[in-house]
């Protein structure tokens, strides 16, 4: 289904960019002939149609080339940060039933005991001893068009973890028409066409850079993909490539912003149109961007299992910078109280949505798959609340939700009040455990110099904003958050770290 487009698309724009990646560009007519060799190559290595393939890859155009093989013999692809520990790997290969693997070189020869539980093909990307050398595969493999088994776009396409490296893996199943529908939303939401210039800078083996590179590759526009990420980086690639859209996750606008205020503005009149994704972004973020682009900005809200719920146009409704903006077209959201009703306007409570963009399951857990949907509805694990104007307002995590002597806090309310000290650069609040209240909340903070945030001066300051129980009773001043792959806070991490920590300021 993927392929069949892209490669109609190869066809008739054979001589136009598809990609650009590690400072090199395909055409649509040398990405065409990769895909038919891969998809050669994957047949002669006894790759059948439903099998599951483990990619352990960094962005690049080896990736991309086996995305849309995968999708053209109808086979399922689970990706991976490669970065991973061996033992997360493993058991995610066992949760998402991976019979064959693509991987650096040096991934086969680090891993043997994973190499050989696998037990299909082994394609190596780049320099090792083991593993079949996907590139030389390539070169002698014919470039013509497979018979492509009957792929109704219904089966199992991408089985993307949740979590990374904790927990029980939770795999979530994406078919190729469910990626195709968010493509189709996202181009509509955002006026995407053939003439655009699409930019991913986030990792592969989450499903916002596979839908950033799938979306100009299904509409015969040009792909643009970063290794890594850097703000200098980003706005070197957005003008001399002349990227015209992207969504970036919220950090990453954020150091994007400073870079520009501390700077000066770059050459960047190509981009027409900028998201922001994964995380929320501080109202003095929207408006220190609003300030120097001048392109329409916007901030989406959504989760794996169901791509973006809401928009928010950042440059038509300056007035709701706080916002997350109001459902996209064909999603229904409903903020829903413990007892199982309907919250009012400002009511909080669990953010849930009906929308035609679902996943497709957790793969193989269907328990847990039932445990997230309510009603035909989706249960995000959001705290948030509607106002008067349907707009939608993000506050937190349910189980980041601090519960402390039986009074809810939610860290959102704290890190208000300490975002606005002006020598905070960010913080996040967190729950510790506390052997008579539960929990007591705590606050990382990192500030904007070295030094330049009192302890003293702080903790008035949040005497000035904020209720007596939601006080942070524990303050720690640091070089920085812990982040996952996708730039988010791993407040989880903050609690580890902290837990028994008798020491202010450590």
């Amino acid at each position: 289904m993927l392929a069949r487009i892209f490669l109609g698309n190869a066809e008739k724009y054979p001589g136009r960019t598809a990609l650009w990646s590690e400072g090199a560009a395909m055409t649509y007519g040398e990405l065409r002939r990769a895909v038919n060799k891969l998809s050669h190559v994957f047949l002669e290595s006894g790759v059948s149609a439903g099998d599951h393939i483990g990619i352990l890859l960094e962005n690049n155009s080896a990736f991309v080339t086996a995305m849309l093989a995968i999708a053209n013999i109808g086979a399922a692809m689970a990706p991976l940060s490669p970065r991973l520990p061996r033992d997360a790997i493993k058991r995610a290969f066992g949760a998402t039933g991976v019979k064959h693997v693509i991987a650096e070189g040096t991934f086969f020869d680090e891993a043997q005991d994973i190499r050989n539980e696998v037990g299909g093909a082994l394609l190596r990307v780049g320099d090792g001893e083991l593993g079949e050398p996907m590139a030389a595969m390539m070169e002698s493999a014919p470039d013509g068009y497979i018979t492509p088994p009957l792929v109704t776009g219904d089966e199992p396409y991408i089985l993307t973890m949740t979590s990374g490296s904790t927990g029980s893996p939770k795999p979530i199943v994406f078919s190729q028409r469910t990626k195709y529908d968010r493509v189709g939303s996202a181009a509509e939401i955002y006026g995407i066409s053939r003439d655009d210039v699409v930019m991913a800078a986030t990792p592969l083996y989450h499903s916002l850079a596979e839908r950033l590179v799938l979306i100009p590759l299904l509409l015969g526009g040009t792909s643009v993909l970063l290794s890594r990420f850097t703000p200098q980086i980003w706005l070197d690639a957005v003008r001399d490539m002349s990227v015209s859209f992207t969504i970036a996750v919220s950090s990453q606008l954020a150091q994007v912003a400073q870079v520009l205020s501390d700077r000066g503005a770059s050459d960047i009149s190509s981009l027409r149109s900028i998201a922001s994704s994964s995380a929320p972004m501080p109202p003095e973020v929207k408006s220190l961007l609003l300030s120097k682009l001048r392109c329409e900005i916007h901030e989406n809200y959504g989760a794996s299992e169901v791509s973006f719920i809401s928009d928010l146009n950042i440059t038509r409704d300056a007035g709701k910078l706080r916002s997350v903006g109001r459902p996209i077209p064909r999603v229904s959201v409903r903020i829903m109280r413990e007892d199982g009703t309907e919250a009012g306007a400002l009511e909080k409570g669990e953010i849930q949505c009906r929308t035609p963009f679902l996943f497709g399951g957790y793969y193989n857990q269907p328990e847990r798959t039932n445990e997230a949907m309510r009603d035909g509805y989706f249960r995000t694990g959001d705290i948030g609340y509607m106002d008067e104007d349907g707009f939608l307002y993000y506050v937190g995590r349910i189980k980041e939700m601090i519960v402390t002597g039986a009074i809810k806090v939610y860290p959102s309310d704290i890190e208000d009040a300490v975002l606005s000290l002006d020598s905070v650069r960010e913080c996040a609040a967190f729950g510790l455990p506390d052997g008579r209240l539960g929990e007591v909340a705590a606050v990382a903070v990192v500030p904007k110099a070295p030094g330049g945030v009192s302890l003293r001066d702080l903790k008035f300051h949040c005497l000035e904003r904020l209720a007596d129980y939601q006080m942070p009773r524990k303050y720690f001043i640091v070089d920085e958050l812990p982040r996952n792959a996708m730039n988010k806070v791993m407040k989880g991490e903050l609690t580890a770290i902290f837990s028994g920590d008798p020491h202010e300021g450590g």
